[in-house]
């Protein structure tokens, strides 16, 4: 009987230390989504009936660029003017993006059509 329960210890503590390190080896791999460019103000409805030049005024207003993946809007996080040049030119276009996710927020380094 105490030997299970020495068993049953041992087994839990290793299942913990797996889950636990399971999130750090995530948070620094690359991945691709693919979904369409918008902006952090509008998500996935914008209030212009032109996607692509709404996406680019509320950019101008101070908005981020975002990726709208189904449901899900991530925040594109770049400072790069190749990468922005590139997201300004798939505004409201299906896109995919290359980075570190990480919660709702993706570190690009990379933008493809």
């Amino acid at each position: 009987m105490k030997a299970n329960r020495v068993v049953t210890a041992v087994l839990g503590m290793q299942l913990l230390a797996g889950l636990a390190a399971t999130p750090a080896l995530a948070a620094g791999k690359s991945q691709t989504l693919t979904g369409q460019v918008s902006d952090t103000m509008c998500g996935k409805k914008h209030q212009m009936a032109d996607a692509a030049a709404c996406t680019r005024a509320c950019i101008q207003h101070g908005s981020k660029y975002a990726l709208v993946v189904e449901d899900k809007v991530y925040t594109l996080e770049t400072s790069d003017k190749a990468t922005l040049a590139k997201l300004n030119d798939l505004a409201g276009a299906p896109a995919k993006v290359t980075g570190e996710v990480e919660g709702d927020t993706i570190a690009v380094k990379s933008v493809a059509k």
